[in-house]
């Protein structure tokens, strides 16, 4: 019999509210970011809607292990100019510290993988940043490195 607790992956809800806000919070802390009350708000509300299916919005997911929140995937289609289809692309990805390595994060990505699958969008396209070792490891067994280099307004 295993030790391993089976892994949950569902769409957040309005009630996930305090355990959503917990993840995300750490995830940006990470990137040392901290944003106003307002954008936390907005967030999860329009998360709420894009999983009610609301065009266009944001959708998030959590898993759980036992029941408890552990990690979130922030995930978005839009359009493409080199494609017709919807593209997918994952924003933030985050499990808590003590529980990488569990297959959670792999769990997390492959739930938007089919995500998108569903909603016929042909790719899904994440960004990090390069001091995200970690990240990385997983990122070069579940996707392909592209040549891109991001550039932001000045």
């Amino acid at each position: 019999m295993s030790d391993v607790s089976p892994i949950e992956i569902r769409p957040l809800v309005i009630d996930d509210r305090r355990s959503w806000n917990r993840l995300w919070c750490a995830y940006l802390a990470y990137y040392e970011t901290d944003l106003p009350e307002a954008v936390y708000a907005s967030s999860f509300d329009r998360m709420i809607a894009g999983n009610g299916g609301a065009a266009g919005e944001f959708r998030g997911l959590l898993a759980l292990v036992d029941g408890t929140p552990v990690g979130l995937v922030h995930f978005l289609f839009h359009r493409h100019g080199w494609k017709r289809e919807d593209v997918c692309y994952l924003q933030d990805l985050y499990v808590d510290p003590d529980r990488r390595g569990t297959g959670l994060g792999r769990a997390l990505i492959e739930a938007v993988y089919a995500a998108a699958d569903e909603a016929g969008a042909p790719s899904v396209y994440w960004l990090t940043q390069d001091f995200n070792a970690a990240g990385r490891r997983l990122y070069d067994r579940v996707g392909t490195l592209t040549p891109f280099i991001k550039y932001a307004r000045a």
